[in-house]
């Protein structure tokens, strides 16, 4: 809302070339609500607010701009200005700047920082790219565990403000081995002369720089964490990772499962820099997969296709048929994902998910299966519509309702847990997947019950 109100009043300053009253404006602002008028400016505007902000600002606001307005505001400054911004960002936001540049335009701007900035920046650079490595800053408040609280308050004051948080101080042996973490709430209500030793209980939780971010964000809902230390192999504290970090993690994952169980392969991008041409890449593929798995849905019809020719009334209920399967499916195929992503789920799970979905079918297709039947008896009572089988044709809809529904919620339940089972992505069980298994499927069952109940009447 902000930037809307203000987003003309700041093109207005620089069109009347007001920098005082501009630098004055924009230096008071929040980095996030700069980073988001920033990005609604064309490339020039964008640099004239730039070049007016206080360097400290200026870094932070860098950060909150996306990946092509980051570009294309290096590309317009200096070399001196660039390497300002980048060495003042916190490491991990530079590290996803890097990371998301070519090995050339990386090694270039790596160029730009001062040795220590860019061994930090190097090192970040090695862990693997969905590592919890690649989410970590350096920048943290460690103590020993003989220090004197006294000792400790005078560190963190020294120290302390290019920490990332002080809301947590770690405490480290002589090999930088973490020993615990203390919150500052526990060593400011402690008495100055109490040695760090006397708060330890050597409880904490932590992460390894190796471990893949997704372990990151279950560990910090598990735990109800703001910031979390990492160690490496050997027990040493390398880096913190804190909540805002893992809360990007967490919009890039739910975001690719959403995407991916809309029928389509997860964008790399977001939505408006994705290349049309990649964009529809990553629609056709599952469009074709659904396509041809649709057409055997023609398949079975044709296959039934004496059995529609005698009893025409039986066409009428297959929209309804497929739909109440389809959707039956996708219900339960969106629960158990999402129980699994949350950790609510387990494979081991499987059989009591599997009796809960029998039963949950069995009365759901109870319930859409009554409610077929009342249809046709009472549409049969004005109208002749149905013939004078209105009955078994009103049991032949509620019967395969029955048995639709419950294949359908067996069918959205299972899948996901067999793709994580074979070690896929169960996003990939799709609703629309879901569903066009289960309409084929349908079919198959509403003119097998049809057969069975309709044999010596209508078929």
């Amino acid at each position: 809302m902000l930037g809307k109100l203000v987003l003309p009043e700041i093109r207005e300053l620089i069109e009347l070339g007001d920098d005082d009253t501009l630098r004055d404006v924009v230096n008071r602002w929040h980095p996030a609500d700069l980073g988001h008028v920033v990005s609604q400016l064309s490339p020039a505007e964008q640099l004239r607010v730039m070049r007016l902000l206080e360097s400290r600002l200026a870094a932070e606001t860098f950060e909150y701009l996306d990946l092509e307005t980051q570009l294309a505001v290096l590309g317009s400054i200096s070399e001196q200005e660039s390497a300002t911004i980048l060495n003042a960002m916190a490491p991990d936001d530079r590290t996803a700047l890097l990371a998301e540049l070519s090995p050339e335009q990386s090694e270039r701007l790596l160029a730009l920082l001062n040795p220590d900035q860019r061994e930090i920046a190097r090192r970040l650079l090695t862990y693997g790219e969905d590592s919890v490595g690649r989410l970590m800053t350096p920048d943290f408040v460690s103590v020993r565990k003989e220090w004197t609280l006294r000792h400790v308050l005078d560190h963190v004051r020294a120290h302390g403000r290019d920490s990332e948080t002080l809301n947590v101080i770690y405490v480290v042996n002589g090999n930088n081995r973490l020993i615990d973490d203390l919150r500052i709430r526990e060593i400011l209500l402690a008495p100055l002369h109490a040695v760090v030793s006397d708060l330890c209980d050597h409880r904490f939780v932590s992460l390894n720089a190796t471990d893949d971010k997704k372990e990151a964000v279950k560990v910090f809902r598990q735990y109800d964490r703001t910031v979390l230390p990492v160690i490496d192999s050997h027990g040493r504290l390398v880096g913190i990772v804190t909540l805002d970090d893992v809360l990007d993690v967490a919009e890039e994952e739910a975001t690719r499962e959403i995407q991916k169980f809309g029928g389509l392969e997860a964008l790399d991008e977001p939505y408006m820099s994705t290349p049309l041409l990649e964009m529809i890449r990553k629609r056709a593929t599952w469009l074709v997969i659904l396509f041809v798995g649709e057409m055997l849905t023609a398949t079975a019809m044709g296959y039934f296709q004496h059995e529609i020719s005698r009893a025409v009334v039986l066409a009428l209920f297959v929209p309804l048929i497929i739909s109440s399967g389809g959707n039956s499916g996708s219900q339960a195929a969106t629960l158990i994902i999402r129980a699994l992503a949350l950790g609510e789920v387990k494979l081991r799970d499987w059989w009591r998910v599997m009796r809960r979905e029998v039963f949950s079918g069995l009365l759901l297709g109870l319930i859409l299966g009554t409610i077929g039947f009342l249809r046709i008896a009472l549409w049969s009572a004005f109208s002749s519509l149905y013939g004078e089988h209105w009955m078994l044709v009103g049991l032949t809809v509620s019967c395969s309702l029955l048995g639709i529904v419950l294949w359908g919620t067996i069918t959205g339940s299972m899948l996901p847990i067999i793709l994580k089972w074979l070690g896929m992505d169960p996003a990939t069980s799709s609703a629309p997947f879901v569903a066009t298994l289960v309409d084929v499927t349908g079919l198959i069952i509403y003119f097998s019950v049809a057969l069975v109940i309709l044999h010596g009447t209508l078929l």
